[in-house]
């Protein structure tokens, strides 16, 4: 349970016992430990063509070569430095264009982009009059290239959504199609997902599917990342038992200390709001608050009572960690400045020992730095008590909608077909060496047998099993919860730019500056609560709060029914 409000130290030490109880023991450190191979990454943004063969080329054509292959039997090898798994393209039933066609695709890029390099190579193979333009952009292009091309109608064939427009706007103005008429054999592909895979209000709005989930969710974006040889002239090595959240402070002050304005204890990307509220968000949750994390209506909400965590004893502990990391000179200058792209990018420059980041990293560093030494670890744990784990709900990630007016639909379901297929799903597992998690249970299983996946991406595959439990999620329970999500505007100045008004010293007083916050997201979930229910809709604010709740444990469809009773 949380501490008193009055109270807002972090919960004095984790026992070694405890710690590796809930986080591995020793065979997980010790993989955590280990260093990775040289992978490959994702190419800078813009627009690149994809060649047979697995190589970005501006403008590529397929190649005589490529045209004498039948259609359907592509093979594509590996890039340069990866690993040579085979994707093999078969025919889905869809009718595809004889005529030349090019096909765009854009999306953040990152982990995925292991994966659509390799694929859209083979598809190309496949299809020689087909060339594919794909574009791994950051989500600050995303935001300005998307909706401008909606704008002008000329949009990319499949697209994924900036950060600021929900599932739900882009539905209503008209941006999307639903994938129903798209995907070959449609309901047979779409029974081969896991429960929570196709939600009202996430994935299908009045009826149909939008859009459906690459890949799993189930990852949290904190794990401790850290500079092998800094951390080790200081005395410490997370590999071997998390940093508790005093050991995590000691630990960046050494560092600064012995750096001597060389390098720093820490480093954060706290440009991006998100980053700031993902440090105080996943260390609260872990130190007692067992608040959500997903989509905007389930943010920050203590599931236990259905109200917002922002002024939890664990919240502000968490902030009152983050303020003493910056007031002891422990930051990188400038990280106010630096986006999480550019700070996770300056780690492998020697500038900080840790870094609390996603799993993208492991396979993008030794391509940056091929001599960095890291290591991954668990984020930081609470001084005392033992840890909770993490909650999530499983709806899936890195998921793309087809634009209304692509004359290509025919294309991206043919796609769509393979990519949710438990080949694909494998496929996207191998390709990502371990990086990426399958929805598909046996997919994952699969690429584990394939041997070809990296000793820290297996780790931290490990670590999201040990500390992450399925919660429970408002839209599950009464698919009208999310019309509220699609109702629901967002906050301004948010949780992120919050932290980073406190982060900077332009806000005082992070007690009343987080009373604030819940005021206001209080009244906007209840605002929008009303405007669904004007609308005709069955929900109320009793539907986030879910009295069966217990963070130790998933949450399940039977506990679900058990709520009807």
């Amino acid at each position: 349970m949380d501490q008193p409000a009055s109270d807002n130290r972090p919960p004095a030490a984790l026992s070694r016992r405890q710690a590796l109880r809930l986080f591995g023991g020793a065979a997980a450190t010790a993989a955590l430990a280990a260093c990775g191979g040289a992978t490959p990454t994702t190419a800078p943004g813009g627009a690149a063509s994809i060649a047979p063969g697995g190589t970005a080329t501006a403008g590529a054509a397929p190649t005589a070569a490529t045209a004498a292959r039948p259609a359907g039997s592509a093979v594509a090898s590996a890039p340069a430095g990866g690993t040579a798994s085979a994707i093999r393209i078969p025919a889905s039933g869809a009718r595809l264009p004889t005529e030349r066609v090019n096909f765009r695709w854009i999306d953040s890029g990152d982990l995925k982009a292991l994966f659509y390099r390799k694929y859209f190579a083979a598809y190309q193979g496949a299809h020689p009059n087909i060339t594919v333009q794909y574009d791994p952009l950051p989500f600050t292009e995303i935001q300005k290239i998307v909706p401008l091309g909606v704008q002008n109608g000329n949009a990319h064939d499949v697209f994924q959504l900036p950060p600021n427009v929900p599932p739900g706007q882009a539905v209503r103005e008209g941006w999307a199609v639903p994938i129903d008429d798209i995907v070959p054999n449609f309901q047979q592909w779409k029974a081969n997902f896991p429960f929570g895979s196709f939600v009202d209000g996430v994935h299908v709005f009045d009826g149909k599917a939008y859009t459906f989930p690459l890949t799993s969710n189930k990852r949290y974006d904190t794990l401790t990342f850290y500079n092998t040889e800094l951390l080790g002239r200081a005395g410490y090595d997370p590999g071997t038992k998390p940093l508790t959240w005093g050991e995590y402070r000691a630990a960046a002050k050494k560092v600064t200390e012995q750096g001597k304005g060389q390098y720093f204890g820490v480093i954060f990307g706290a440009k991006s709001p998100a980053r700031l509220a993902a440090f105080v968000r996943n260390l609260a949750r872990m130190a007692g608050t067992p608040a959500g994390s997903g989509d905007i209506s389930v943010n920050d909400i203590d599931f236990r009572t259905g109200q917002y965590a922002y002024t939890s004893a664990g919240y502000l502990a968490a902030i009152d960690l983050l303020l003493a990391l910056n007031a002891d000179g422990s930051v990188f200058p400038g990280s106010l400045s630096l986006g999480e792209v550019e700070a996770r990018s300056r780690m492998p420059q020697g500038v900080a020992g840790i870094i609390l980041e996603g799993p993208w990293n492991i396979p993008q560093w030794p391509r940056e730095n091929a001599n960095f030494q890291f290591g991954v670890a668990s984020q930081p744990v609470p001084d005392s008590g033992t840890p909770l784990p993490l909650t999530f709900f499983e709806t899936g990630a890195n998921q793309v909608f087809v634009y209304a007016k692509s004359p290509n639909k025919a294309i991206a379901g043919d796609m769509f077909s393979y990519i949710g297929s438990e080949e694909g799903q494998t496929q996207v597992v191998i390709a990502s060496e371990g990086n990426l998690r399958a929805l598909f249970p046996r997919a994952n299983d699969l690429a584990q047998e394939s041997r070809q996946l990296d000793l820290k991406a297996s780790a931290a595959l490990k670590l999201f099993q040990e500390q992450i439990r399925t919660g429970p999620a408002p839209v599950i329970r009464n698919p009208d919860a999310g019309q509220v999500a699609s109702e629901l505007k967002a906050l301004k100045p948010d949780f992120g730019e919050v932290l980073q008004g406190l982060f900077s010293g332009q806000l005082k007083d992070p007690k009343a500056a987080m009373k604030d916050l819940q005021d206001r997201a209080g009244a906007e979930l209840e605002r929008a609560i009303k405007a669904t229910v004007a609308k005709g809709a069955k929900v109320s604010r009793d539907d986030w709060k879910f009295a069966n709740f217990d963070p130790t444990k998933d949450y399940t469809q039977a506990d679900y029914e058990a709520l009807k009773r």
